[in-house]
């Protein structure tokens, strides 16, 4: 840490033309977030890592240039990244500017994301969490913010998007940055994962959406099918041979048809669904490799299938 400045001097100096010849094309873009305490910074630090962005927080201004120095040297394989920096910095914070000005010289494509909030916000948003302003580690939360505010005005100005976070939730305020800021071709698929489980092996805790398939004609009672499972035609064939799966299907595809979007446009990066039936071994392994295949085929989806408990031996 000591030898940074040495690096930042170095880079500072060097002819234009010369440290343009270090950009790399592999670093396509560069983000700095700065902003209000309080404002959703944290937020808006994890929306970029979501869309594989390489995400620093609460980094000096002067140690912005070592970082984009070893970004856009050869061999380097970032190429999207994305830094917090703000007036936790303390003195070091007033160097930003310079650190912006220097950006095109060296050949950096860069964006500036302002987030602010009215004051009243940012003083609930303290009270909530019950921390102190880094301005005003002594006195109230108004001093500092009011601190805050004459040092933020410059870089509000040169922003390239200015979001003000004042009555809006974590969701919304991913969705307008992924929305009004992120490059389309950046924005990441959402993950989705089917897990099939047996309910006596205890639910899935990560799970956001269970559906319990227990009302499924089950395989177990057969005694021909009790040591397969739902990767075996007949397992398949006893399942759906009263109707009541293929109408599970036409209820269950349009549900997630519809919310798939509706996650995407919030900002979701992952949506875990888990199939349960009574052992994991059959229904649920139907679904899910079935719910695989069908949604595997999205453009706007990566996915994985997980079957749990199929690997338990039938008893």
């Amino acid at each position: 840490m000591t030898e940074a400045p040495a690096t930042i001097d170095a880079v500072t100096t060097t002819d234009a033309a010369t440290t343009s010849s270090f950009a790399s094309p592999s670093l396509e873009d560069f983000v700095v977030i700065t902003g209000f305490s309080g404002a959703g910074k944290s937020t808006a630090m994890n929306v970029f890592e979501d869309t594989g962005y390489f995400c620093v927080d609460n980094l000096p201004p002067e140690m912005i240039r070592g970082l984009v120095d070893l970004f856009v040297h050869e061999g380097s394989k970032v190429r999207r990244a994305a830094v917090v920096c703000d007036v936790r910095g303390g003195e070091l914070f007033d160097a930003l500017s310079a650190v912006l000005e220097d950006l095109p010289r060296l050949g950096v494509n860069h964006h500036v994301l302002f987030l602010e909030a009215d004051e009243e916000t940012l003083i609930r948003r303290y009270k909530e969490t019950r921390r102190r302003h880094p301005l005003s580690p002594t006195g109230s939360v108004t001093q500092g913010i009011t601190a805050e505010r004459a040092l933020l005005a410059p870089f509000k100005a040169r922003a390239d998007l200015v979001l003000d976070t004042s009555g809006i939730g974590a969701a919304t305020l991913r969705r307008r940055i992924v929305e009004e800021f992120l490059p389309r071709q950046t924005r990441t698929k959402l993950a989705m994962t089917f897990t099939s489980f047996g309910h006596k092996h205890g639910p899935p805790r990560d799970a956001d959406i269970v559906f319990d398939v227990r009302f499924l004609p089950n395989p177990h009672w057969v005694p021909e099918l009790r040591s397969l499972t739902g990767f075996d035609a007949q397992v398949l064939e006893y399942v759906e041979r009263d109707g009541k799966l293929q109408a599970f299907y036409e209820h269950l595809h349009p549900l997630l048809d519809w919310l798939i979007p509706e996650y995407i446009a919030e900002g979701k990066a992952h949506l875990a669904v888990a199939i349960g039936c009574t052992g994991g071994r059959h229904r649920s392994v139907v679904i899910a490799a079935a719910l695989g295949a069908r949604y595997g085929e999205r453009d706007d989806v990566d996915v994985d299938v997980v079957h749990r408990d199929v690997g338990h031996a039938a008893r």
